[in-house]
């Protein structure tokens, strides 16, 4: 089993762990624990491109009694730490565990960390949406994760499969908002009973606002008291509370509306999961003499018949005209980037030649 049990205690009698990716943890927080007042985290390019950043002992202490306090995490609690420490979100696992006194089972970054655990209990984890889905798909541990506690997922959209699933846990689970320049989260969202939550609920300490194109901002002590600006749409909803609609990058003027890509994403998810249908897509735009852009559907082809016609028409009793796809296009493979992300204008490209 390869698991190390450790916290702010407890390390400072332990041997050094064998494994590197223990050892790596190990290094880290008898550095913190040293009092090292200064770390650097690369970025993934959510407000701009790829960059080294630096980030104070200040802000990462900060963000660490935030969660804390949001998710009421004392001194005690038992966390399992399966998010990979090279990145912030995992970075942060070890801070608030050193900070708050908490109890932490580390495991190595896997698809399924429930694997390692005969029965797990747990207070809280934080994992990527894909984690959380793995372990409910696998006959072994989609009981186990009942015994999560708390459960913080971030890092990535929530499927609507995913999504439905979450809504029968018993366990709380919440959805994150933030990025490396936020020092990890700084908005969350509760996403089962007793009610999910329709907005994002911003961190005390922390100032926001939109920019002219409706792109939020963030100021506060896990920021470094640094203005970010994001590249985020959204829709404020109250003094500390807003909807994230898309990115900015991902917006269309189709006959002189302004369509934001994202949303019509999530539409098309509700339908494709009420169809049946597990095909990847994404909505995307070609040149029209009339309109200027038209919205477009590409939809990767995985052996399954999908009818055009029936994907248009549910749109249509959803969402406006101009947010409507007027054609659905079909290909047999996604041209993927080098992180294995869908480039959505090179696949587009080959598609419209």
């Amino acid at each position: 089993m390869m698991i190390w049990n450790t916290n702010a205690s407890l390390i400072e009698t332990q041997l050094v762990p064998e494994n590197a990716y223990f050892r790596q943890a190990s290094e880290f927080m008898q550095s913190w624990l040293s009092g090292k007042e200064e770390f650097i985290f690369h970025t993934s390019g959510s407000t701009g491109l790829p960059k080294d950043i630096r980030v104070t002992r200040i802000q990462l202490q900060s963000s660490a009694f935030l969660t804390g306090k949001a998710l009421n995490l004392p001194k005690g609690t038992r966390a399992l730490v399966c998010l990979n420490i090279n990145y912030i979100a995992g970075t942060m696992m070890l801070v608030r565990g050193l900070e708050l006194g908490w109890d932490m089972t580390i495991t190595e970054p896997s698809s399924n960390p429930l694997l390692e655990f005969e029965d797990p209990d747990f207070d809280f984890v934080a994992m990527v949406p894909f984690q959380l889905s793995t372990c409910l798909a696998d006959e072994k541990t989609k009981h186990q994760v009942e015994h999560l506690g708390k459960i913080l997922l971030g890092g990535a959209p929530i499927q609507v499969s995913l999504q439905k699933q979450i809504g029968r846990l018993n366990v709380a689970v919440f959805h994150s908002y933030g990025m490396t320049e936020t020092v990890s989260h700084i908005a969350l969202k509760r996403l089962n009973h007793p009610q999910p939550d329709n907005a994002y609920t911003v961190l005390p300490g922390i100032h926001f606002g939109v920019d002219h194109r409706g792109c939020i901002f963030l100021q506060g002590v896990v920021t470094g008291n640094e203005k970010v600006q994001t590249n985020d749409l959204v829709e404020i909803t109250s003094e500390n509370s807003f909807i994230w609609l898309g990115r900015a990058d991902h917006v269309i003027n189709s006959g002189g509306v302004k369509v934001v890509l994202d949303t019509v994403d999530q539409i098309v998810a509700e339908v494709f999961y009420e169809s049946g249908y597990t095909n990847n897509f994404y909505s995307w735009h070609e040149s029209d003499e009339k309109l200027g852009q038209k919205l477009i559907l590409i939809i990767e082809n995985n052996g399954d018949e999908l009818s055009a016609e029936h994907i248009i028409k549910e749109l249509r009793k959803r969402i406006s005209v101009y947010q409507t796809p007027k054609h659905v296009y079909f290909v047999d493979e996604f041209i993927k980037t080098p992180t294995d992300k869908v480039d959505r204008q090179k696949t587009a490209q080959a598609v419209l030649g």
